[in-house]
């Protein structure tokens, strides 16, 4: 639904708010959830667990405002506290609609205070579970970033190809995921390197043990490979890494 922004400016979220969701020891990891305790800090957890998360945003915003056209919608599929949409507000053409969706009613709050505050257009922002399939019309973007690998793999096929149904001609798809190394080799070296950059950006070892240990059954990562085989299984004519950082990297796909 739309979002309320009389309603949603009566409340703030706040920028500095720091990720210590997994600093004190528990006696039971349980699976990871995007829960309010997660939502609260959610921009600053993924600003430093995903490297050069800001400039792939920037990637982004300037690859979907290439691909947007007059009248169509633009889709965020995981959309978490909208920070994507807020920079494609300031740069896209008024009449193209925004339209957000996610599976944790937290993390669509904070999209709702995020974008009232930037004084955004009005955007859809929708509650969805991706896992049981999706339908989009009208589109000439669809955003993907870092949701795939949380969709269970025996469901992935199939929300590619709801994706692929609802995108025009031209129409391109935006994919941000985590990977596996395509050699053993290689994957243990990148997780290493990952884990450092981790412990660069503050994180103690047991906040990165407990996070690896929630996010275990939960995020599932395919190899670069597997996933531009899957998109071209979908459909998708032109396919090529915009990004690539070890084992993080970034699609664009053209149908």
């Amino acid at each position: 639904m739309p979002f309320d922004r009389e309603k949603a400016m009566t409340r703030t979220v706040d920028p500095k708010a720091v990720d210590e969701v997994f600093r004190e020891p528990a006696s039971a990891v349980g699976d990871f959830r995007f829960d309010e305790k997660v939502a609260s800090v959610f921009d600053d957890m993924v600003s430093r667990s995903v490297p050069f998360y800001a400039e792939i945003q920037r990637m982004i915003v300037e690859i979907a405002t290439d691909y947007a056209t007059p009248g169509s919608r633009v889709y965020d599929l995981g959309c978490s506290t909208c920070s994507t949409f807020a920079a494609l507000d300031r740069t896209l053409e008024p009449s193209i609609e925004l339209v957000g969706l996610d599976n944790s009613d937290e993390m669509l709050e904070r999209g709702r205070q995020k974008l009232a505050q930037a004084g955004s257009r009005p955007v859809r922002l929708e509650w969805a579970d991706l896992n049981q399939g999706l339908e989009i019309s009208g589109a000439s973007v669809a955003l993907m970033i870092l949701t795939l690998q949380f969709i269970r793999p025996l469901n992935r096929e199939h929300l590619m190809k709801n994706v692929y149904d609802g995108l025009h001609d031209d129409g391109c798809l935006v994919l941000v995921e985590k990977v596996l190394g395509e050699d053993s080799l290689f994957n243990r070296q990148f997780i290493r390197y990952y884990y450092d950059y981790k412990r660069r950006m503050g994180y103690s070892e047991l906040e990165i043990s407990q996070k690896r240990e929630a996010l275990e059954n939960v995020l599932i990562p395919y190899r670069l490979g597997e996933n531009c085989d899957l998109l071209r299984r979908t459909g998708f004519r032109h396919i090529e890494v915009f990004f690539k950082w070890y084992n993080f990297c970034g699609i664009v796909a053209v149908k």
